[in-house]
């Protein structure tokens, strides 16, 4: 008897193995035609799979986002709305769920499910950026509230920066177009977003830091004395912009700012972006950081030009660049006046 139940148990075990295996191999197909844009031969194999295994969320988060690619919404708004019913709904099927709300104008099904979404994943930063995105969009400028929250619980995540800087450029702000722009840059320094954001930041150094020769002007209102002290430390250089700025200038004036605020600042305001930029004057590639991040979108020419004269900085810090992951750690978020 033993033996029978020995011989079923491994039959049985044997089966699901072979069905699981067969569910892999058929969501790989379908993801196969999803990359290759045939989402109509995607669509019928994840609905294959899913006969097979049909309580498995990948797949169908793929089916959904094979929709939704489709631009079938009517279905992917079908599969959307149960994806995130889903007990073990995650992060992702409330990301997809919104790009369809999104496809179909569907804006406060929209709003509602964000909210959904955050009070079950309060910490995500995705889930942040993308409702900020929607309220954006809508001119709904409470969005910044969302971008910085994003910020500040999960500080590691690139795309609230990049919303945040945008923000804040097209506003009276001096300091956090500039610092989360940066920050941006360095967590995305290959992406197309990356490059037009040092254009931004480059404009914002012009047009909005060094405006005024009074740099404290209108800041008697700012909460944040981290901005504060940026500011303050900053406007010691200004005496360095009556050559204008350009990439040299902005060498002279941030490499004297981290010396000033390392030796003022940096204890009460510990500041990863800092640290980076310290890190770099150390070590000699300071000058080379601030061509990468200035000087190529002043004048590529003379960009170039410059790359070829300092070759062995160049070159270090390049390869210093490629050898490192930039991230912002928690425990350093000093902004106070858009954060809800």
């Amino acid at each position: 008897m033993k033996r029978i139940l020995l011989l079923v148990t491994g039959i049985c075990l044997a089966c699901i193995g072979f069905t699981q295996d067969d569910v892999k191999s058929l969501q790989e197909t379908g993801r196969g035609f999803m990359r290759s844009g045939d989402y109509d031969n995607a669509i019928i194999v994840f609905t294959r799979a899913l006969q097979k295994d049909n309580k498995n969320l990948e797949l169908q988060k793929d089916l959904v986002m094979s929709y939704y690619l489709k631009r079938d919404y009517t279905q992917a708004l079908k599969g959307a709305e149960a994806l995130i019913d889903r007990d073990d709904a995650d992060v992702i099927s409330f990301q997809i769920a919104g790009n369809v709300y999104k496809a179909l104008e569907e804006v406060k099904e929209c709003d509602r499910m964000y909210k959904k979404a955050l009070k079950k994943f309060p910490k995500s930063g995705p889930l942040y950026s993308e409702y900020g995105e929607l309220l954006w969009a809508a001119k709904d400028y409470s969005a910044i509230q969302q971008w910085e929250k994003g910020i500040q619980v999960d500080p590691a995540y690139s795309g609230n920066y990049y919303n945040a800087a945008l923000y804040y450029f097209y506003t009276k702000d001096k300091v956090w177009s500039l610092i989360y722009g940066e920050i941006f840059v360095n967590m995305e320094s290959l992406s197309p977003r990356g490059a037009a954001m040092k254009q931004t930041l480059l404009q914002a150094y012009k047009e909005k830091l060094f405006a005024d020769p009074d740099i404290m002007k209108g800041e008697e209102k700012n909460k944040s004395e981290f901005a504060k002290a940026f500011l303050q430390g900053i406007g010691k250089q200004s005496a360095l912009t009556s050559k204008g700025i350009t990439a040299e200038t902005l060498t002279m004036i941030r490499s004297r700012f981290i010396l000033d605020w390392y030796a003022t600042n940096a204890t009460k305001y510990p500041f990863r972006l800092f640290d980076y930029q310290r890190q770099l004057l150390q070590e000699g590639m300071f000058e080379a950081y601030n061509q990468w991040l200035f000087g190529s979108v002043e004048n590529l020419a003379a960009y170039d030009t410059w790359t070829k004269a300092h070759a062995d900085q160049y070159e270090a810090f390049a390869n210093f660049q490629k050898n490192r992951v930039f991230r912002m750690p928690a425990g350093q978020y000093y902004q106070t006046n858009g954060s809800n």
